[in-house]
């Protein structure tokens, strides 16, 4: 969704979505540098804020108040957003090794991914263990108990918590007052509400808890442990975790039903691998500007940093002290500046929380607990968080800072239209061979007798006798800021007509506008991309056989598709009868969400709900439709729900009822159409409303925009008999469809009423 009239020069890549490269982005929105290209790679959408997560496990804050929205986040700095796990530095060739997407270049890296459990030599301790980082993870699993402890409240349940920092104390205290809220609120009234049947252990290995603390926070906190009922087992070692155990070094066994283990922290195995300087722990050596001892080019920040002449603890503190002098050195070494050095504080405050609304201060020697303290943190807090939910409107960004230096056009440079406008032809020969050294074997198929391995003008293909050929044609700029992604999108897309024709894929021809951008910056957005599409096709079986390319302001994709079928297998929009139902596959509300999240409206998850939507392929939705006697059908795209079941309609000559509550609508997609958000295409959509017979009466209702919200890569729409309805719903929810509904039945027509009428309860 990039624009761009300033050719990108350099690759700012930022691995992590922590404290530091939050505040960077949002720097780098507020003071952009033309020429650069900022990409984010991280595991997920959402960062949990280190400050809060203790409050958000006791209760005290919902999923969103702790979290940075990085979607939102990206989406404001116009950062490409690659959700992703990093597993790799190729440093000779300046890359970053992901899970799922293909190598991603960079001129200037920046890591910031925090730390991993440290390996655990504990029998048993990873396989039955609770790590509390990585801390999406841990929110999962305790989410998970939450709703079994909710579900089960008369049955006893019993924690262990290894590790007896801070921590290991707060999350005791702060589990503790969640669970037992829970098992009050669901107790009847006739038990004794004092007994709550949870137990809670917390084991440490040394004599004393938190020993980075001051005598008097240390025995206040456990003095506060221990009139809580939390058993605090000191110098306990733990030898082995077992199913609903725990065993000591000292021979002392305790059943527990669950067991976390909030111990030393470490850095993943492929930091040291890959060749950068670390510490004995494996965290990257920094020096006083936030720069790596070994590579000039590299930054690191947050947990996963040791400042060598300034080392200090794991503590989200320094992370988010860090994000500005980051920000300023990484442009710094952009525009060709002297770096800056920072120095932490020596001591920082620490704020502890004590599981009910109050906090205990750590100063140094000093320590203090007061409910105050915890408004006060609680201030600092939202105050915080409010730097990344209020994002200010800006239609237009203003810069003043100097054009990144690097060889590059100047502003002015003309660009040529025509074939003028094509990608040069070295830097495509060059993006082909790296595709092709990846799947040696692409193409390679009997019926394709000129493809992508030959020089000539266009493609030639055999369609086999007895079968026709079916084609279709897509092309659309990017709506997310990930060019691999968005080929996997587009493909789907492109190919859906094609399933929905009941045909196979044979192959396709590739349309591409590419930003502008130094000739190694295009070559490396034209490789993602296409990855990204022939991702996609490689699993249909239908190769790309060439295409067309050009260099644009924005990012742009799409494809001629070709596919075969059997005459009279063919499934057309002309096939409904009356008495079959109507099946649909996916959820609608991608045109509003994407729509919100231009406004930076949208909320990450749902972003990342309909992202995961859109990569699911029709084809196997296809196939059970097939299989289950489908005789309509269509792909529901552009024009909306209501759109192309109109064209069903027509083409059929029949009727159709459809109960509008079962109609599958994305996670926020009427909260952003009740805010008057909608596509630009919408609009013209709703002249389809035309034919509704019951208008009036269901045009209040708050689902009614949704049948007119255009979809991309949205699902299939299609008929089948109401005897085979049960039957082809479960295939299909087990092929992965798990938002099919039968959505209306088909009738018979009459010259007296239009032919779309709508339940809604």
């Amino acid at each position: 969704m990039q624009q761009t009239t300033h050719p990108f020069v350099k690759d700012l890549v930022l691995v992590g979505g922590g404290h530091s490269h939050a505040i960077a982005l949002r720097m780098f929105a507020m003071n952009p540098l033309p020429g650069l290209r900022l990409t984010l790679i991280t595991e997920a959408s959402h960062t949990p804020y280190s400050g809060m997560l203790p409050g958000h496990v006791a209760g005290f804050y919902d999923f969103d108040e702790c979290h940075i929205d990085l979607r939102r986040l990206t989406q404001f700095a116009q950062v490409q957003l690659y959700i992703d796990q990093a597993i790799g530095l190729d440093l000779e060739n300046k890359k970053v090794l992901c899970a799922n997407h293909p190598p991603v270049a960079f001129d200037l890296l920046s890591i910031n991914i925090g730390s991993t459990p440290a390996h655990i030599n504990v029998p048993g301790a990873t396989e039955y263990a609770i790590p509390a980082k990585p801390v999406p993870q841990f929110l999962s699993q305790w989410n998970q108990l939450i709703e079994d402890v909710t579900k089960n409240s008369q049955k006893p349940i019993c924690l262990g918590i290894v590790g007896g920092g801070a921590g290991g104390v707060e999350l005791a205290l702060t589990m503790q007052h969640r669970l037992h809220q829970i098992l009050q609120d669901t107790q009847l009234p006739s038990e004794n509400p004092k007994a709550i049947p949870l137990q809670i252990h917390l084991f440490h290995r040394h004599t004393e808890l938190m020993l980075g603390h001051s005598r008097w926070v240390r025995q206040r906190l456990l003095d506060i442990l221990i009139s809580r009922g939390i058993q605090v087992h000191l110098q306990e070692p733990v030898s082995e975790v077992l199913p609903g155990k725990i065993r000591c070094e000292s021979g002392l066994v305790v059943e527990c039903d669950y067991t976390f283990w909030v111990t030393q922290a470490s850095a993943p195995d492929w930091i040291g691998e890959s060749g950068l300087k670390t510490d004995s722990a494996g965290f990257v050596l920094v020096d006083d500007t936030l720069r790596s001892l070994s590579h000039p080019d590299i930054f690191a920040v947050g947990d996963i940093a040791t400042m060598v002449n300034h080392p200090r603890p794991k503590a989200g503190v320094f992370a988010v002290r860090q994000g500005k002098p980051l920000f300023e050195n990484l442009q710094r070494i952009l525009l060709e500046k002297p770096l800056k050095p920072y120095k932490p504080q020596k001591l920082y405050l620490g704020l502890i929380g004590t599981g009910d609304r109050s906090a205990i201060a750590s100063w140094g020697r000093f320590g203090w607990q007061s409910p105050l303290l915890w408004r006060w943190k609680d201030h600092i807090d939202h105050k915080f968080m409010h730097r990344f939910s209020d994002l200010p409107e800006m239609s237009v960004l203003t810069n003043k800072s100097s054009v990144i230096s690097g060889k590059q056009p100047t502003t002015n440079t003309m660009r040529c239209a025509g074939c003028g406008s094509k990608v040069g032809s070295t830097t495509l020969e060059r993006v082909l061979q790296r595709l092709q050294l990846e799947a040696p074997n692409w193409g390679k198929r009997d019926d394709i007798l000129i493809g992508l391995g030959t020089p000539d003008d266009a493609a030639v293909l055999q369609v086999p006798a007895g079968k026709v050929m079916v084609q279709t044609i897509d092309y659309f700029r990017s709506l997310i800021n990930d060019p691999y992604t968005f080929g996997q999108i587009s493909t789907n897309h492109c190919l859906s007509d094609i399933f929905a024709m009941g045909a196979t894929p044979q192959s396709a021809l590739a349309i591409v506008t590419v930003p502008y951008a130094m000739e190694e910056k295009v070559e490396e957005t034209l490789y993602q991309m296409l990855s990204g599409a022939m991702n996609v096709l490689s699993k249909a079986q239908a190769p790309l056989i060439g295409g067309h390319t050009t260099e644009g302001t924005e990012l742009a994709f799409g494809l001629t598709c070709n596919g075969l079928a059997a005459p009279d297998k063919l499934l057309r929009k002309g096939g409904m009868k009356p008495g079959q139902v109507l099946i649909l596959t996916k959820a609608l509300g991608t045109g509003t969400l994407f729509a919100a999240d231009m406004r930076l409206k949208a909320k990450g998850r749902w972003i990342d709900e309909a992202v995961h939507s859109m990569l699911l392929s029709n084809q196997e939705a296809a196939i059970a439709f097939m299989k289950h006697g489908a005789t309509a059908c269509t792909d529901v795209t552009g024009f909306g729900l209501l759109g192309h079941l109109l064209e069903m309609v027509k083409a059929s000559g029949i009727a159709v009822e459809l109960n509008l509550e079962a109609i599958p609508v994305l996670e926020g997609a009427l909260e952003m159409l009740q805010l008057g958000i909608t596509s630009s295409l919408q609009p013209q959509n709703l002249r389809a409303s035309f034919y509704i017979s019951n208008l009036s009466e269901v045009s209040v209702s708050p689902k009614y925009p949704i049948l007119f919200d255009p979809q991309t890569s949205g699902g299939l729409l299609a008929t089948v008999s109401s005897e085979q309805a049960d039957s082809c719903l479960a295939a299909l929810k087990a092929q992965d469809y798990p938002h099919s509904q039968i959505i209306g039945r088909v009738v018979q027509a009459t010259d007296s009423i239009q032919p779309i009428a709508i339940a809604s309860i």
